[in-house]
């Protein structure tokens, strides 16, 4: 009779490491899933691109030959419905970028300009279906 507790109590304590093991890659997987941002699923085809440039790039008045507004590169943007943010993108380094959006109504804002000079939208678009809408904002950095 010793001889085959010894061999339950292995059993059981084996069973017991599998059964956290599992837990443990459970546990794991529902976090990680719960960690991913929902992303929308849009029609083929339908959204917004175009380009974002800022202006004034130097104080004083505007002076032939010079350039006076530049592409606001690598700037995060926000995109909201009247349900709260949906989306976000971050412009490449010439100011343009694209995101799929399902049909509807959306404001885009630059993230993070709370108290910051200058203004970076909100800028309101439509997005019609099947359709990519087309637009060039331009963001005042408040420089005079």
């Amino acid at each position: 009779m010793k001889r085959f507790f010894p061999f339950v109590n292995g059993l059981i304590l084996g069973a017991i490491r599998s059964l956290r093991l599992i837990l443990a890659l459970l546990f794991i997987s529902c976090f990680s899933a719960a960690q991913t941002q929902p992303t929308p699923t849009a029609e083929s085809g339908t959204g917004i691109e175009g380009v974002i440039t800022v202006s004034p790039i130097h104080g004083g008045p505007s002076r032939i030959g010079i350039p006076d507004s530049k592409p606001l590169a690598n700037a995060p943007f926000i995109v909201e419905n009247g349900k709260g943010a949906v989306a976000s993108f971050v412009t490449d380094d010439q100011g343009h970028f694209r995101i799929s959006l399902q049909p509807g109504h959306y404001t885009v804002s630059m993230k993070n300009r709370k108290g910051a000079i200058g203004r970076y939208g909100p800028f309101d678009v439509d997005v019609v279906a099947g359709q990519v809408t087309k637009v060039e904002w331009h963001c005042d950095t408040g420089m005079r």
